[in-house]
């Protein structure tokens, strides 16, 4: 391979680079029509003539700041001002290696390969003016989108040098140097989210803003109990209702996620939408249509009372320590299934033909959604083109692409007209991928001086036949358990009726609240500050081989130290009726350690009066403004799942279907301050979108304790009385 060749692979395995000119700036990242001979698209750089500058942003936006951050870091290498910068959109392509948003990934995935690229340019762009002086590449430099000749003060615009930049050689990776942090002028500096001024106007950026000539609009009601079918409905009574073009009995698939169903063609979405009421459907309901989750609760009751079914994982003999103890403490803890619920429910448009699909899609991770797009319509995935758009939030629920799926299915049936599926809230509610609940039954066994010495977990999840649902299970290396000399995890299971999948931080968000309140249980059975009870229990991991400690033990401590100094933990009276709780967690890369200060009033209303977070994601904070965005999110997503969310079933069918009964924190209960605070470690950056949620969860239960003397073992706290002041 030649360096050129070399360079294109390194990078598309990285994202990609091209440098491309054009005379408008405005020129999408994936026109439709033919591009003249030598002017082929970029894949993440555009320069005009004019000197503006477009980055293309690979990775789906779903809230998180990627169509910020990610050109941040193109921009800062390749040396421009942010104010002349535009960013667009990268459609799905090869090109830009992997497009996805989940797990906190997107700001890892690209610091180095994302830097070389604007890199690559600027040095491609030096090239091309010292050629054009005749001087020494060495006598040049950048600076705001200019190229300097150092001794004599010439300059050279970029959008003078782009095209005669496309001739210079590529350079080679290993001669690429990347800037001296200490020069940043973008990376690290606030920021404003690039669509800030469009969200603010109204302007129809989200996927269910999208809207083509001719363009159909679709309702899918589906099937109340998973896996049912349509026996009969009323198909052609529906059809002559007004605007209605089309009424379409699904028959399901379940290899690619297609449900059975009716789905409703209309002019508008309100007339699909108004006709759907009027439709009559007999349904076969299968095997899940007695299913109640109130059943599986008390079965599950059961069978902690019982021997776990099977063994997870176990060190030293804890039954024997556990008879032998001093003091035995038994606790039982649940959480809840929970729904996704973001503001904007699932939608995809799709425009089916000439045998080629075109997808307009909100999805987090696109790839699977076209391969079963193109399943469901009988065609190659090359020949489908998936355009990505900005979702209304997605927290995990849009990896899933059933939607993506529905809106092809439904594009074949009506060829070469586009049609957009739009969800219901109702729908949206009635068919999720949930977060799984879960049941714990702890044994702890303490010596006469309060030390642990043993402890048993029988945790009762969601699944059949040994394996858990998806996002549903349970390790036996979860903090403080690893430092306990004798621990047994045993499991067993209860069946599920539903989807279950990853909500933002996948087990960390129940795990966290589990065995952080359990540490808190510990440390008051030991008579020792909860702070300074984790400080001893991490001294003790270290005791471990380091491929067993299962996280870095000195920045978490650090984060520890920092969160009780802001805090003033152990330094303050408070009143009664008020208390502070604390709580730590590692997730997705990222250390977070939290404080929450709350009042408790007579009638159990609680107002979070401020939170503490201090978190270690790395030496660099690309965008403190969109960082400490995260921040605030998880902190209020993470009180939103602990206070009255939960769903239930009732004869195989979702019984939440909206916000009034899957409630949200609304503006008047959010903490009055949360103050933030980053520890820059010598590591390189990680991803924000979800490494906050966890610790909140415990550290306001444990605040509760604080403040009240009552553990809080189950969740939503509405069912122990509890409300937001």
């Amino acid at each position: 391979m030649n360096r050129r060749d070399f360079f294109k692979a390194t990078a598309l395995i990285g994202g990609g680079f091209a440098l491309g000119l054009y005379s408008d700036s405005e020129t999408p990242a994936q026109a439709q029509t033919p591009r003249p001979a030598g002017l082929e698209p970029s894949a993440f750089i555009k320069i005009a003539a004019d000197g503006s500058v477009t980055l293309i942003n690979r990775a789906p936006e779903i809230g998180q700041g990627m169509r910020t951050t990610l050109p941040m870091l193109i921009a800062e290498e390749l040396d421009i001002d942010w104010k002349s910068v535009r960013v667009e959109q990268a459609d799905v392509d090869p090109r830009y290696g992997g497009q996805f948003t989940g797990g906190s990934g997107g700001t890892p995935s690209a610091w180095e390969p994302l830097r070389r690229v604007g890199a690559a340019a600027r040095m491609m762009l030096v090239a091309a003016a010292a050629q054009e002086w005749g001087a020494a590449l060495s006598d040049c430099h950048t600076a705001s989108g200019e190229v300097i000749h150092s001794a004599t003060n010439r300059k050279l615009a970029y959008g003078q040098l782009a095209a005669k930049a496309l001739a210079m050689p590529v350079p080679d990776p290993a001669t690429i140097k990347l800037k001296d942090p200490a020069s940043y002028k973008i990376i690290g500096k606030a920021t404003g989210g690039v669509d800030v001024p469009s969200i603010v106007t109204g302007k129809p950026i989200f996927g269910m803003d999208v809207n083509l000539p001719g363009m159909l609009y679709a309702a899918f009601h589906k099937t109340p109990v998973l896996g049912g079918k349509v026996v009969s409905a009323n198909t052609e009574a529906v059809a002559k209702l007004p605007g209605v073009k089309k009424v379409l009995v699904v028959p399901g698939n379940p290899q690619i996620g297609l449900e059975s169903g009716v789905v409703i063609v209309a002019q508008t979405w309100w007339q699909a939408q108004t006709a759907r009421k009027k439709l009559e459907v007999v349904w076969d309901e299968g095997k899940w249509a007695g299913y109640n989750t109130s059943d599986q609760a008390k079965k599950a009751a059961e069978l902690l009372g019982q021997a776990p079914a099977s063994t997870i994982g176990k060190v030293g003999d804890p039954e024997a320590e556990l008879a032998k103890a001093a003091k035995v403490i038994e606790a039982r803890y649940e959480y809840p299934l929970i729904a996704h619920a973001p503001l904007e429910p699932q939608n995809c448009t799709a425009c089916f033909k000439d045998g080629k699909l075109e997808l307009w899609s909100t999805s987090q991770i696109p790839s699977p959604g076209i391969s079963g797009a193109a399943r469901a319509v009988g065609v190659a995935p090359g020949d489908v083109t998936m355009h990505l758009l900005r979702a209304g939030g997605g927290f995990g629920r849009r990896i899933y692409n059933d939607m993506v799926v529905d809106a092809a299915w439904v594009a074949k049936e009506l060829a070469g007209t586009p049609v957009k599926l739009l969800w219901s809230r109702e729908d949206d509610f009635a068919h999720d991928f949930y977060r799984p609940g879960g049941w714990h039954h702890f044994k702890i066994g303490l010596d006469a001086s309060g030390k642990t010495i043993a402890l048993h977990d029988h945790f009762v999840g969601y699944g059949e036949s040994g394996r858990f649902v998806d996002s549903g299970g349970v390790g036996p290396g979860e903090f403080p358990c690893r430092t306990i000399p004798n621990y047994a995890l045993g499991h067993s299971m209860v069946p599920l009726a539903v989807r279950t999948g990853a909500l933002r931080a996948p087990g960390s968000n129940t795990h966290a609240f589990i065995f952080q309140c359990l540490t808190d249980e510990l440390a008051h059975a030991a008579g020792k500050d909860p702070v300074a009870f984790r400080l001893e229990q991490l001294a003790a991991l270290e005791a471990l081989p380091a491929n067993q400690r299962g996280m870095d033990i000195e920045r978490m401590r650090m984060v520890l130290n920092l969160v009780a100094e802001r805090s003033g933990w152990g330094k303050k009276t408070l009143p009664k009726g008020t208390g502070m709780g604390v709580a730590f967690y590692f997730s997705h890369r990222g250390y977070f350690a939290e404080v929450a200060q709350i009042k408790v009033s007579a009638k159990k209303e609680i107002k979070v009066e401020k939170v503490w977070v201090v978190g270690d994601v790395g030496h660099t904070i690309v965008n403190p403004s969109g960082a400490e965005g995260q921040v605030c999110g998880s902190v209020i997503d993470g009180m939103s799942q602990l206070m009255a969310q939960e769903i239930t079933l009732a004869k195989g069918r979702v019984v939440q279907e909206n916000y009034s009964e899957h409630p949200m924190v609304r503006l008047n209960q959010a903490p009055r301050e949360i103050d933030i605070h980053f520890h820059k470690s010598n590591n390189p950056p990680t991803g924000l979108g979800e490494p906050a949620l966890p610790p909140i969860l415990p550290a306001i239960a444990n605040a509760i304790f604080s403040a009240t003397g009552e553990r809080v073992r189950t969740l939503p706290l509405a069912k122990l009385g509890y409300s937001w002041g």
